[in-house]
């Protein structure tokens, strides 16, 4: 453990090792006896017993956010919250949380960056969330993610289909199950994990709805329970499942055999395997269904507001990435010039 000082800042640098790797934060002074002072209160802070430094580790913040997260967050927000936590610990060491500054910080997202920008992202607002919390928890005093400005994403437009191409896929698919679950997911915008979790007591054939129920099994993205109508063709799945089931309404809509409950994964590469035998684009996979009600929507000039509802979409910002198919909307507005 030593100060230095380089080209690249006009302060003192402390370097130490953390598990065999050499790191180093800047001491924030240009004056060498602060530099020094600065050294013996963080050696004091690293020899005091491990029971009293231990709840600031970022392995074991990881455990109690995650602890915290539990009842209220998905299984895969949880599983986002192990790997983001897992990559900045193998970047900068289980260092305590006091430590971690912004240069650290910068680092590690511009480093991840080169690597995989949209992995970048992903962990840059999973942590950033994490050290809000710590904050309140007043581990530290200020999070230092508020400081850093994350790169630009480059965004493209999303993938659809057209109902031409629905037919191809249906054409191509063996199972009936599976053909129905397609058929609704593109004609109703319900997202995969919603569709498997569908049970009889979710719809309402008189008033021709789905109302997407938050249950102590399932909970919606959002934790927030909406109602989606159903059109003819929709309605006519449905109803067609409904005459061939036993009407219990605590069993799933969707399932392979003997009722059994349809597994996400396993539907998301059947779809995949039908798209290639399709000689679909390989950038269509099963969202792309979602994306395909929300696009065919925005073509008839439906009103962003109502497809947001429809979607479930806590935000109309996240809405707003089907503005640009609403083309006639565009043109009228470029002939008032």
């Amino acid at each position: 453990m030593f100060i230095s000082k380089s080209k690249k800042s006009p302060f003192y640098q402390l370097t130490y090792e953390v598990n065999g790797k050499r790191t180093t934060i800047s001491t924030k002074t240009k004056n060498p006896q602060e530099a020094y002072s600065f050294l013996e209160n963080f050696q004091k802070e690293k020899e005091q017993p491990k029971k009293q430094i231990n709840c600031f580790l970022l392995s074991n913040f990881k455990e109690e956010y995650i602890e915290f997260a539990r009842p209220v967050k998905s299984k895969k927000y949880l599983v986002s919250i192990t790997s983001s936590f897992k990559q900045l610990i193998l970047f900068c060491g289980d260092i305590p949380l006091n430590v971690i500054d912004t240069r650290i910080l910068d680092k590690f997202i511009t480093t991840t960056f080169s690597r995989t920008p949209r992995g970048a992202h992903h962990y840059y607002r999973t942590l950033k969330a994490a050290f809000n919390k710590a904050v309140e928890w007043n581990y530290i005093s200020v999070n230092p993610f508020t400081k850093i400005k994350f790169p630009k994403l480059s965004k493209s437009f999303p993938v659809f289909i057209i109902e031409d191409e629905l037919l191809i896929i249906l054409v191509n698919t063996t199972y009936q199950h599976l053909k129905d679950i397609i058929t609704v997911a593109f004609y109703s915008g319900l997202r995969l994990g919603e569709l498997v979790n569908m049970k009889w007591d979710w719809l309402d054939f008189f008033q021709n709805q789905i109302t997407v129920k938050c249950t102590d099994e399932f909970q919606t993205k959002n934790k927030k329970e909406r109602i989606v109508p159903m059109n003819e063709k929709v309605r006519s799945v449905l109803l067609n499942r409904f005459n061939s089931s036993i009407q219990n309404p605590d069993k799933f809509v969707f399932y392979h055999w003997k009722g059994k409950k349809l597994y996400q994964e396993a539907i998301s590469k059947q779809f995949k395997k039908i798209v290639r035998k399709s000689n679909l684009s390989e950038k269509i996979h099963f969202h792309t269904l979602r994306h395909s009600f929300a696009s065919l929507l925005a073509q008839k000039g439906i009103s962003l507001y109502i497809i947001k509802e429809l979607l479930g979409h806590e935000d109309l910002a996240t809405t707003q990435i089907y503005s640009h198919l609403q083309k006639q909307n565009l043109i009228e507005a470029v002939n008032q010039l």
